[in-house]
């Protein structure tokens, strides 16, 4: 599977830092080192889909890097930048394998440029933010891909977390619009008074603190696709105006006078059933019919289980791109009996939540029940047989959040002492043991002596 993580490679911090927020800014997945050495190490865990990497840093530069990439990774493309006097070093790269370079000092355009003319598309048909293996989830792909093809509005509903964002930006990425903006905007999140305005914009002096116009979401999305996330949370007046918007496809600001041709599909969003919000009188009946031309109801979590697997590996990975020399990589068969006969009543957002705390709770390469803390109730798992005893003792699964980031900060704490009790106090093979880096593990023991704990064999290091 092709990436389109960008791999930032450059020992000075601050700029490190203005390169990320640039490339986070345009819409990208960033991964940053501090050197090559570092770089390499990221590459071999989680592949990116391009490098950009300064030339001169210590104790691994950007030549060494090069010829790590051509060795291990020939597919990736690699883009050096380096100081103005060096640029006959960067056209020497260039000849051993590098793309492009960019001199110092460059402006964020011609790094979004360059970026985008060397980071590779993802092939046709993949989507990496939607995981579909259950044949439920797959029907409805096929779906949503034919919805794709047309204009008409779409309106998906589901229990919250069941992925309606997911869908709503795949049926854009598919259809002829792929190229214009995505907007989004919550109605659940932003108070009544300012959804108007947020909606349809405002002229400067439209009221109390308009101090300048501001482009509605509707002109946002002008040419592309606008998602109404939760529509059913809209109060009854502004349902009428969004009507009106909905019917003459044209929009005027708040305070304004020009009218403005609309060129934007509509997709609507919510976990309520419409038709009882119709029939008590919550919801225009006229404005739903206009909305559900086009629907698509996506099935909870617990219908679906043929996805949970591959979501909650896809979301170790997301985990492991982000601390790759922290997190695990595989999970024990017998957490993956109690991720199968879970009931997910929080759907794809209590799975994330669920491995992102087994991610932190878990310093090893395997994740095992013992690092499962479930948010529902104990009684919603599905007891599974577990063939190993020791791990029988430990398969415990939390029955709430209750107090979870002190049972997080206890367990890991747990684990790291008896490791290092186990080497008698010696933190390179206490690092050994746990599968992590000596230098995640002096991190953590740092911040546990500022929290007042002992760390074994402590005394005898400092006598």
């Amino acid at each position: 599977m092709g990436s389109s993580r960008i791999l930032v490679v450059e020992d000075d911090a601050a700029l490190r830092e203005a390169l990320e927020e640039t490339l986070l800014d345009a819409g990208h997945e960033v991964l940053v080192a501090g050197d090559g050495a570092e770089a390499m190490l990221l590459m071999d865990r989680s592949p990116p889909g391009l490098v950009i990497s300064d030339v001169q840093m210590q104790p691994v530069g950007g030549l060494e890097l090069l010829a790590h990439v051509r060795e291990r990774h020939a597919g990736i493309p690699v883009i050096l930048m380096t100081a103005y006097g060096s640029i006959q070093q960067a056209v020497s790269a260039m000849q051993q394998g590098a793309m492009d370079y960019l001199a110092k000092p460059f402006d964020g355009k011609a790094l979004i440029e360059m970026v985008d003319r060397y980071l590779p598309a993802a092939p046709a048909g993949l989507d990496e933010d939607l995981i579909a293996r259950d044949p439920k989830t797959l029907s409805l792909v096929d779906f949503a891909r034919r919805l794709a093809d047309n204009d008409l509005t779409v309106m998906i509903s589901g229990e919250s977390g069941t992925g309606k964002e997911v869908f709503a930006r795949f049926i854009h990425r598919h259809s002829r619009r792929a190229e214009a903006p995505f907007v989004a905007i919550n109605c659940a999140a932003i108070p009544e008074n300012m959804l108007e305005a947020m909606l349809f914009g405002y002229e400067k002096g439209a009221f109390t603190g308009a101090q300048s116009a501001y482009p509605g979401k509707f002109e946002q999305a002008q040419g592309g696709t606008l998602l109404l996330d939760e529509i059913s949370e809209m109060g009854a007046p502004l349902q009428a105006k969004l009507l009106r918007v909905l019917q003459e496809r044209e929009v005027e600001r708040l305070g304004g006078r020009k009218v403005m041709d609309l060129d934007v599909r509509v997709i609507a969003t919510t976990n309520l059933d419409l038709k009882t919000e119709v029939a008590d009188g919550r919801f225009r009946e006229d404005l739903f019919y206009r909305l559900n031309v086009l629907p698509l109801c996506l099935p909870p979590l617990r219908e679906r289980p043929g996805d949970v697997l591959p979501l909650a590996e896809h979301i170790l990975n997301g985990q492991k791109a982000l601390r790759p020399d922290a997190t695990p990589t595989a999970l024990s068969e017998t957490a993956v009996g109690h991720l199968e006969s879970y009931a997910w009543p929080g759907n794809v957002r209590e799975l994330t939540n669920l491995m992102q705390r087994a991610a932190v709770l878990c310093d090893g390469p395997v994740i095992g029940p013992e690092h499962l803390t479930f948010e529902g109730a104990a009684s919603k798992v599905v007891a599974v047989d577990m063939p190993d005893p020791a791990e029988a003792e430990t398969a415990t699964v939390a029955a709430g959040p209750v107090s979870l980031e002190e049972d997080l900060k206890a367990r890991e704490r747990e684990v790291i002492f008896e490791a290092l009790r186990t080497g008698n106090g010696s933190r390179e093979a206490a690092a050994q043991r746990l599968g992590i880096s000596p230098r995640t593990l002096r991190h953590k023991l740092a911040r546990m002596r500022e929290e007042g704990a002992d760390i074994p064999g402590e005394a005898v290091r400092t006598a």
